[in-house]
């Protein structure tokens, strides 16, 4: 061990006077490296913009746009162009409605849900749901309100079923392509304008409608003050995820436009629950008038006797 010791130090003496030989040889440091400093950015992040980036999604969607690139498209003529649009599982589907139904503050349903992979087959089928469901629940308000009438014949509507699939399948695109082309209309004009795809826009108005379908199913419950306040309970939910969704997109722009597009956004939601629940549950009763019995005209005939 003692000359092991020796060996070292004599070893030491050596590198120390060649390093005194030559001062400007290189030296090999075998320490532990120091930590990068995490923050190298050119720029610091302006307070409230990472929050911002949170809310919009723009975090990670330069990741997922890129990888979404990847893909390759078939030709818009061919069955496989449509067919990725109903590409997902029960899971991802039950997930949707699940955030569509119980929305978190300060996060995006976009960038939570939908901008993985974006679909068509959800929004389809809640739509084509809510339409028999409003249709049907209808026809049976109707039917509960009058029961026990004996002037009242039931007979189904089903002039009912065109109606709501009219009017619930054009709110559900046509005004998706409207905000669509609004938005992009605005980031021509506005750099941090975020301008969503039509496919997004058209799943979050999609998924928000599923609220619906339970209380279409709760409004044959014959008390107006029911009604109501489903009806506000559901239109809270559901516009809440549109409001939180959309809010971050345009709140870089002009506050009097910024604010108008919410306020549209909410009032079109609106009326279309109201307009549902008004046409088709809250009719006005009918007066049935009482039933004509037919008279018949009695002839006398007088005989004289003579």
């Amino acid at each position: 061990i003692a000359s092991l010791v020796m060996y070292l130090f004599a070893e030491f003496d050596d590198a120390a006077n060649l390093l005194a030989a030559n001062p400007d040889a290189t030296t090999i440091s075998i320490d532990e490296p120091a930590e990068i400093p995490k923050n190298q950015h050119s720029r610091r992040q302006e307070p409230g913009r990472e929050e911002d980036d949170e809310l919009l999604g723009t975090d990670d969607s330069d990741k997922t746009e890129l990888l979404a690139g990847q893909k390759k498209s078939a030709p818009f003529w061919t069955f496989e162009y449509y067919q990725t649009f109903f590409d997902v599982d029960t899971y991802q589907v039950l997930d949707r409605i699940k955030g569509s139904v119980f929305p978190v503050p300060g996060k995006n349903f976009v960038r939570l849900y939908i901008r993985s992979n974006p679909d068509l087959y959800g929004p389809f089928w809640i739509c084509a749901t809510l339409v028999f469901t409003i249709a049907v629940s209808g026809n049976l308000s109707n039917f509960f309100m009058h029961l026990g009438k004996p002037t009242y014949h039931y007979v189904p509507e089903f002039r009912k079923v065109s109606i709501a699939a009219t009017t619930i399948y054009a709110y559900a695109w046509l005004v998706p392509l409207a905000l669509w082309g609004f938005l992009m209309w605005r980031n021509s004009k506005v750099m941090n304008i975020v301008s969503y795809s039509f496919l997004e826009i058209v799943c979050v108005y999609g998924y928000s409608l599923f609220i619906y379908i339970p209380t279409a199913i709760l409004w044959i419950i014959p008390q107006k003050v029911v009604r109501w306040v489903l009806v506000m309970f559901s239109l809270c939910l559901s516009g809440s995820v549109l409001v939180m969704t959309f809010w971050p997109a345009v709140r870089d722009d002009n506050r009097r436009i910024a604010l108008a597009t919410v306020g549209t956004i909410v009032l079109l939601h609106a009326l279309l629950a109201l307009g549902c629940l008004a046409y088709f549950f809250d009719a006005p009763e009918l007066d049935f008038p009482a039933p004509i019995t037919p008279t018949h005209n009695v002839s006398t005939v007088i005989t004289k006797s003579r």
